[in-house]
């Protein structure tokens, strides 16, 4: 048992460094593993968010207090996203999801090609205040039925606007805390005591995403965002490609 927890707990670190220095993709890692052990798609969803749920709260407070934030993107994200996880998170539990995944994959490749452009071309970064509320929508709905995606939909398409890399990683990090609340609360309303048999994931998830989460702020403070931006870029298309080949060949 001590060495599944380890296991879990170096996969939840991992995906806590990348989550909270890029402002995506711990769902996406964490999940992945989870699926490829045999666990169902809608427990290892909830796993996650549960975990979640303590993990962006360390991550989204480390974030203020690096003062990577903008207040009114922070705040426009968050009940558009809680609605969008709600519904996804009852989807999940009821409807398949083989067509939903490649086609999201196909739209994060694209943004994440897109932010790559905007990084080569030096395009400055624009204040002028978003208008999230759709995509907070959307982000929340696949973050629930993909065990992860709020990051890669939210930050990636904001950045791809020409929003500042840093403020934009640090809020929708710290509003993921507020949607994957509400996500595992109808997680645990559909699935009930099923998660808890679970215990393992979302204790070694958990341990290992708050010891990464301040070490993860620290380091999108220090990086400069044309380097965020390659990577950020980078890493969606990688993982968004993968995923596509895998749905063909699979």
């Amino acid at each position: 048992m001590i060495l599944t927890l380890l296991m879990y707990t170096l996969i939840g670190f991992g995906a806590q460094i990348i989550d909270g220095s890029l402002g995506m993709a711990y769902g996406v890692s964490s999940n992945t593993f989870l699926l490829s052990f045999g666990v169902l798609p809608a427990i290892a969803s909830a796993c996650v968010h549960t975990a979640e749920v303590f993990t962006t709260g360390v991550s989204g407070f480390s974030h203020f207090k690096m003062g990577n934030i903008n207040k009114t993107l922070f705040l426009r994200l968050i009940l558009p996203g809680i609605i969008g996880g709600v519904v996804g998170a009852y989807i999940l539990t009821t409807i398949p999801v083989n067509i939903i995944k490649p086609l999201i994959s196909l739209y994060l490749l694209i943004m994440g090609m897109l932010i790559i452009v905007k990084a080569l071309r030096k395009m400055p970064h624009t204040d002028r205040e978003p208008r999230p509320i759709l995509l907070a929508l959307i982000g929340g709905f696949f973050d629930a039925i993909g065990g992860g995606g709020w990051g890669p939909i939210v930050t990636t398409t904001l950045i791809a606007r020409g929003h500042n890399p840093r403020l934009t990683i640090g809020s929708v990090n710290a509003s993921e805390f507020f949607v994957t609340l509400a996500e595992s609360i109808a997680f645990f309303a559909i699935l009930g005591s099923t998660i808890l048999e679970n215990w393992l994931i979302i204790v070694g998830l958990l341990l290992g995403g708050v010891i990464a989460a301040p070490l993860a702020a620290w380091m999108v403070k220090r990086i400069p965002s044309r380097a965020l931006m390659f990577i950020v870029g980078g890493l969606i298309s990688a993982l968004s490609l993968r995923t596509i080949i895998l749905v063909f060949i699979g």
